[in-house]
Formats: structure tokens, sequence, C-alpha cells
């Protein structure tokens, strides 16, 4: 019975947030069409050039829809957004979701494997940090974490090829895969380094300090003294502490991931990473709205899923958050 009182909690939670999440949709859609009818300039502009004439780019805004009101412009782009429809791109003349979506797998394979390695660096060096016997490995855990936050992307990625793709050689310096030879998975592994690394750097910092909070928290209710007392060792101490700071491991963590999914433009750009990031940048340049919008709300839409698997999970270690 109180198994079947879980679950019934549980998804009225999912519920209540997926019920959030739509009008967050709602007004991403509408606050990206109005930022973007406000920027000067436009797709005919790029199309057809300064020297067009106007019946020229009155024929082409007509073809295109953009003769019609603005509201009935974005309610016509809503209901094709709603049926999987982004509309075609303008200056690569396909379908902008079909560019978009394979861009986004790009990134979402980027985003998993830095992802990965922030939490995997952040908890070791925020638990070195927090727990660590040696006051001088307290301190370079400390420093570390410090660097980690403060250092520029796109910097940390410029040493990062200066030194391991041009000084040494070792690694490639962008791209997924190399123009010659024969590919597959250690090819494409060895492409995925620097740019992971790259995008992992801030996120770990921020895993760290987290991690490190949550430990001390742990330590100040008295949870690791009470263990100690009942005679179990360092490990398993430091295992159970872990475990007590799972909630907000999985918070943070979560949000990270979401801003790796829509914030690694410039380690996109620098190692030509063909991801989500570096097809919109395009896109901007370009002027090509569809691809543009697109991009916007399938970041969106994972940035929200993103953190409803991160409230779930968090529901589901934590019942009480779901009352």
């Amino acid at each position: 019975m109180h198994s079947g009182r879980s679950f019934a909690s549980l998804s009225l939670y999912v519920m209540r947030r997926i019920a959030v999440a739509v009008p967050i949709l709602l007004g991403v859609s509408l606050l990206v069409f109005i930022l973007l009818k406000m920027v000067p300039g436009g797709p005919v502009d790029g199309l057809l050039g300064p020297l067009s004439t106007q019946e020229q780019r009155q024929e082409l805004e007509t073809r295109l829809g953009f003769d019609q009101p603005a509201p009935v412009q974005y309610a016509k782009w809503l209901a094709s957004v709603g049926q999987g429809d982004f509309g075609d791109s303008i200056t690569k003349q396909t379908a902008a979701g079909r560019l978009v979506w394979d861009a986004f797998r790009n990134s979402l394979l980027l985003a998993a494997v830095a992802g990965a390695a922030a939490v995997a660096g952040g908890v070791a060096l925020g638990t070195a940090w927090a727990h660590s016997r040696r006051a001088a490995s307290r301190g370079s855990a400390a420093a570390a974490s410090v660097l980690a936050v403060s250092i520029p992307q796109y910097s940390f990625g410029v040493v990062l090829v200066a030194v391991l793709a041009v000084r040494l050689g070792v690694l490639p310096s962008g791209g997924m895969s190399s123009a010659t030879g024969a590919g597959g998975f250690t090819d494409s592994l060895r492409h995925l380094v620097l740019p992971a690394l790259t995008a992992a750097v801030v996120p770990l910092g921020i895993i760290a300090r987290t991690q490190r909070a949550a430990l001390l928290d742990v330590g100040i209710a008295g949870l690791m003294e009470s263990l100690r007392a009942r005679g179990l060792g360092r490990a398993r101490v430091l295992a159970h502490a872990l475990h007590n700071t799972l909630p907000s491991l999985l918070t943070v963590a979560g949000l990270q991931f979401g801003y790796l999914l829509s914030g690694v433009v410039f380690v996109e750009i620098i190692f030509s990473w063909p991801g989500l990031g570096l097809r919109v940048f395009e896109a901007i340049s370009q002027r090509d709205l569809p691809v543009i919008q697109a991009g916007v709300m399938i970041s969106a839409l994972a940035f929200v899923v993103m953190n409803l698997v991160v409230d779930v999970l968090h529901a589901v270690i934590d019942p009480r958050t779901a009352q």
C-alpha cells in the first residue's frame, strides 16, 4: 500500500512538473520570435543583397510569409513546430529540423562525455578538498577548483590545441574524424578528447565546490562522527557521506549538463565540432531564421527535459520532495 501511494505521489509530481514546463517552452518560443523580429535586417536582405529591387523583395517576402502580421506568423510557426515541422532552412533549402537535430546529436555526444568527466573529476576534487588528511592535498584541490571555475573556456581550449595538437601532435586539433585514414571508434574518440576536456573544465570546478559544501554539511550534521563511533572504517564512512550528497550532486550535475547542451558554442567553434552551437552560430551570421528558431527551441526543450529528469531522480532518492 505504501509503495502504491509513493508511486501515485511521484506520478502526480511528474505531471505537475510537465505542466510547468509547457508554459516555459511557450514563453521561450515567443521571446525568440520577438527578439528575431527586432534584429535589424533580415533573411531577405541576406538572400537578395543590397542591389535587389522592391518588387523582388516583396515577391520573396510573400513566398516566405514575411508579409503577414507578426501574430499570424507566430501562430503558424508554433502550429508547425507542434507537428515537428520547423520549416525549411533559407540558405540550405532543406528541413531546418533535420539540420538542427543532426547537429544536436553531435552536441549530445560532446555533452555526455564532458559531463561524465566533469562529474567524475568534480566529485573526486570536492571529496579531496573536504576530507583529505593532508593540508597540501586540500590546498591543491581548492586551487584547482578555483582555477577551473575562473579560466575562460576558449582560452583553455586554445592552450590545449597549441600544446597537445600543434606542439606535441598527439591529438587532432578539430573536427569529428580525420580527413584521411580508416576512421572508426578510435579516431572519433581521439577527436573528442580535446573538446570534451575544454567543455568539462568549468562544470568540473562548480561540481567540486558543490560537492565539498555538501560533504561539509553532512559532517556538521554529525553523521560521520556517528558512523565512526559505530566502528566503521574511513572508506565506509566516506561512502555513506557521498550517498547523502546525491540529491545536491544530481541537481548541480543536471544543471551543468543542460548548460553543456546549450552553452558550448565557443568550444564547438574552436574545435570545428559540428554541434548545435556551431550550427546556430552559422545561422545567425546568415540570418537563417528557421534554423535559429529550431536551434533555440530544441536547446530549450533539452534543458527543460534535463531538469525534469533531475527532479524525478531527486524525488526517487528523496520522496519528500514529491509531496
